[in-house]
């Protein structure tokens, strides 16, 4: 059973993160963060984006990358886990065609026909 996600309003983000609502705005804005919209409008931050968030914090905090840095970072870690998905998908695919190719039919283990003459392959 899938749950429902959970979603905070942008009050108990900021507080809880130590973030002021207007830098969380300004993020928004940069493309950094994009939280789900209610239906009267209200920014409403589920587990994903709160993720995000994190990361965002850790790089500009921890790390002291700027907003240009933590965009490009942002993008190539979407990029990668896109590639892994692929990888992961292609993985399957061949290792499903190499079984397929490795098997072998049970009519050609159970007789050996030649030319003319049908025999079971247990008399050789």
């Amino acid at each position: 059973m899938k749950l429902k996600p959970r979603y905070r309003m942008i009050s108990w983000v900021a507080e809880r993160y130590n973030v002021h609502p207007q830098t969380l705005r300004l993020w928004e804005r940069e493309g950094l963060l994009q939280p789900a919209r209610s239906k009267g409008n209200t920014r409403m931050y589920d587990d994903e984006a709160c993720d995000r968030l994190e990361t965002v914090l850790s790089l500009t905090r921890d790390l002291g990358v700027n907003l240009a840095g933590v965009e490009i970072i942002l993008n190539l870690k979407q990029q990668l886990a896109k590639v892994q998905a692929e990888n992961e998908l292609l993985t399957k695919m061949l290792r499903r065609t190499v079984q397929q190719k490795s098997e072998v039919p049970r009519y050609h283990a159970i007789v050996k026909v030649e030319s003319t003459s049908i025999r079971a392959v247990d008399e050789e």
